[in-house]
């Protein structure tokens, strides 16, 4: 009997992880809907500059910096928490396949992708990610203290960011210098546009925004891939504990129905031998 009461234990607290892993699903499935939300709206802001900016380089593509050769920064956007697979470890595979010089320093977001990277000598910064859609823009606001910090110590011309993108995988887009990839489009109307301000303010003008509403996107829409991850693997947890709760109640019928031959054979035992007691007298 103090078998099957063990293992009836054993299946209690199985439960119990069950329904808090199930919890942590929902939460997480409650969490790609918000983002969703915010991402289009997010996705238009980030068009309408580049279109903006597109329009303004398509006619004076002069004003765009050169970027000199050296050691880049990569934001690698990775997790605040676990539950999410091999999230972070595809991160540093990726990492690990890009050119190797010049070395970029990076910042890793996140305390699971950053306790990966302890001890790495390319690690320049490393900022506490967000959980919920509610700390983005407080993690935004780090992230740029951070790139600020090492433009002003060191100064780095080109920052790049390594995160998980929707449906593309893992990409690697350019932050700073913005625009890089505007130059060379045909202009969408015939004549320039009428500008308020000098060229080269405007563009500078329009960077500063970029920089703002892309990080966005970027932090959105890797918070979103993440939670997909955690639904996917916690959803796999969830029926990894029903099958074992399901052969532990298994195992448990299977000692009940044995404890109950065991005392029927001691019954009939008992019966028999006060049976053939009086008998013998």
């Amino acid at each position: 009997m103090s078998r099957r009461r063990n293992l009836e234990r054993h299946r209690h607290s199985l439960g119990e992880i069950r329904d808090i892993m199930n919890s942590m699903k929902t939460l997480a499935y409650m969490e790609t809907r918000k983002l969703a939300r915010f991402l289009d709206a997010q996705n238009a802001v980030v068009r309408s500059i580049e279109e903006a900016a597109a329009d303004l380089l398509g006619c004076h593509p002069e004003i765009l910096p050169e970027v000199k050769e050296a050691a880049p920064v990569c934001l690698l956007i990775g997790t605040e928490r676990g539950f999410c697979g091999d999230f972070n470890h595809a991160l540093l595979r990726q990492l690990d396949a890009l050119p190797a010089s010049p070395p970029p320093m990076l910042i890793a977001v996140g305390a699971r992708l950053h306790a990966l990277l302890e001890g790495d000598a390319r690690l320049a910064a490393a900022v506490g990610g967000a959980s919920v859609v509610e700390e983005v823009t407080s993690l935004l606001n780090r992230v740029t203290a951070e790139i600020t910090a090492l433009q002003d110590a060191r100064g780095v011309p080109a920052v790049f960011c390594l995160y998980h993108g929707s449906e593309d995988g893992i990409v690697m887009q350019r932050l700073l210098p913005p625009f890089r990839f505007l130059p060379g489009r045909p202009p969408r109307f015939p004549h320039p546009p009428l500008l308020n301000l000098p060229p080269r303010e405007l563009l500078a003008g329009l960077a500063d925004h970029y920089l703002f509403a892309a990080l966005h996107q970027m932090l959105y829409t890797s918070l979103m891939v993440e939670n997909r991850h955690r639904v996917a693997h916690l959803e796999g947890a969830v029926r990894h504990l029903d099958d074992e709760s399901a052969e532990l109640a298994q195992r448990c019928n299977a000692l009940r129905q044995e404890e109950i031959i065991e005392e029927i054979e001691v019954i009939l035992l008992s019966a028999a031998s006060l049976g053939e007691g009086p008998a013998g007298r």
